[in-house]
Order: C-alpha cells, then structure tokens, then sequence
C-alpha cells in the first residue's frame, strides 16, 4: 500500500477517560472518517452526555467535511462508544473489526443479553476483515489485524498515518493489556510485529495516553520511535521476555472502572439499552462475576 499520503488529522483528548479520539482527512476531498470517540459519561450518577462528541462533530462541519466511516479500533472497556451521536450527526458507516463477534459471543452471557441481542456483529454497519481495504477520499486505508489486547482489535493505515488502538501506547507508555477475555500476550507480540515491518516514518497515533511521569499527555509518534524505545517492546525485545512482562504486570492492574458499562454499550455499536416499560435505560452488574 502506498503510505506517501499524508491526511489531516484533528486529535481529541476525552480526559475522564484519558481517550484519544480522531478525525481523518483527505482536506482536498472534503471527507473524513472519526475514529474511537467517545461518550460522556458519569459512573456515580450513570449520566451521559455528548459534549465531546459535539466538539468533533462541530470541528467537522466548520470545514464542511462529510464523514464516510466512523470507526472503532475494538470494543473499548474503559470509555463508552460515541459511534451513533456522531452517525445521527453527521452519517457515515459503523463499522469495526471481524472479530466483534467473539467479543459479542464471550459477554452476551455475562450480562444475560436475551435472543434479541445479535450475536453476528449485525449492530454494526460494516465489519471489517483483516487486510481490507477502504478510502478516506482519495487516501488509500487498509484495515491490519492486531488481536491480544482482545480478540476484535485492529489498527486502520490511513495513508501515512496508522491509528493502533490500544495495542501501542506513547513509547514510554508501553503496550495494552492482554487479560481480558480473550487476550492474549503472545498474540498482541505478533501483532505489533505487523505494525513494526511499517515503514520507520508512519505517523502512529494511540488511542490512551495517562501522561507517565507527569508529563502532557500527548498522542502522536512514529513507527521507528516505538522500535527504538517502546518501554515494553522494542525491535529487539524477544517474545519470552514480552509475554513474562505482560502477565506479570498485568496481574497488578484493577479492573477498568467503566468496564461493565462500557462493554454493554460497545458491543452494540454504541447504542444504548432499549427502555424498558417506565422510559428509563438500564445497564447491568452482574455481581462476583468478572
């Protein structure tokens, strides 16, 4: 794929979950793709809200930019979905990767989803195969595979540009969790293997950034800065050491705090609960499961 194409893209930072989201462009074409944003969302009152999704949509319509695709990288555990405001706002097509479907089949279970919640990644518009290929406008995108953080996770080559999800963080971030169900640390070694046969000077963009150190977070590296310093996974970092690395850091990490909520709404594309009797959505805990 030629990777010579070097489109716009607009960073938004979601601080309650320290989620990057981004619009994509091709300026000359006046179309764009948004990419993982992200709802409000108050755990303590269960209050959601839309205002960081209407500061993308905002910044789109400023420059008259018709969305194509809005794009998750996976189904996030630590942010709820915006995919659909930015649909009733803006159109485009849902779409996600392949993989959505074990996701959809491991939680339906844990939260006793009834038969009318599909299994078959149909709440989505488009479901993504690994290597497929699409356009933003006139820039060639190609869809890479990149499962271990969990089983539906991709990354999306935009021309110069590969957003990794949670796969990659900032070099001195490291690399996402493999303990969810469905992960997988020696697979998510082999996945970031893919991205790093990538060009040296591929622009790559995270999807989490919790400023280590104390520093500004920030959201844009590259390719070769990765292999140089990623503090889990160099160019030279073996998969032993990797996967040693990961279970025994990710045996420390507590559970996201908007886990259950956000698994809930992600797997269906980011649409909320339908209503029940009284009007009011409701989400569930499943107690002493996860």
């Amino acid at each position: 794929m030629d990777t010579s194409a070097h489109p716009l893209v607009q960073p938004f930072f979601h601080r309650e979950s320290s989620t990057w989201s981004y619009a994509v462009a091709d300026a000359d074409a006046r179309r764009a793709v948004v990419i993982d944003a992200a709802l409000d969302f108050d755990a303590k009152s269960a209050r959601s809200g839309t205002a960081s999704a209407d500061a993308i949509v905002a910044w789109l319509r400023e420059r008259d930019f018709a969305v194509e695709w809005i794009l998750e990288t996976h189904a996030h555990a630590d942010h709820l979905s915006a995919a659909q405001r930015i649909r009733q706002q803006l159109g485009g097509k849902v779409a996600i990767g392949a993989g959505i479907v074990t996701v959809q089949e491991t939680f339906a279970p844990i939260f006793d989803f009834s038969d009318d919640f599909a299994r078959d990644g149909s709440s989505f518009d488009h479901l993504f195969a690994d290597g497929e290929s699409f356009h933003v406008g006139g820039i060639a995108a190609q869809v890479i595979g990149v499962p271990g953080h969990t089983a539906d996770s991709v990354a999306y080559l935009i021309g110069d540009a590969l957003f990794v999800g949670d796969s990659l963080f900032m070099p001195d971030g490291g690399s996402a969790r493999c303990d969810f169900p469905g992960g997988d640390a020696a697979m998510l070694y082999h996945s970031i293997q893919r991205l790093y046969a990538l060009p040296d000077a591929t622009r790559v963009f995270v999807c989490h950034d919790y400023g280590p150190g104390g520093r500004e977070v920030s959201c844009e590296t590259t390719i070769g800065e990765e292999k140089r310093a990623n503090i889990h996974l160099r160019a030279d970092t073996t998969e032993p050491d990797f996967v040693r690395m990961r279970r025994e850091r990710d045996a420390t990490l507590a559970v996201p705090a908007l886990l259950l909520p956000s698994i809930q709404i992600n797997i269906r594309a980011g649409e909320l609960p339908p209503a029940a009797d009284n009007g009011v959505r409701y989400l569930k805990l499943p107690l002493d499961t996860i």
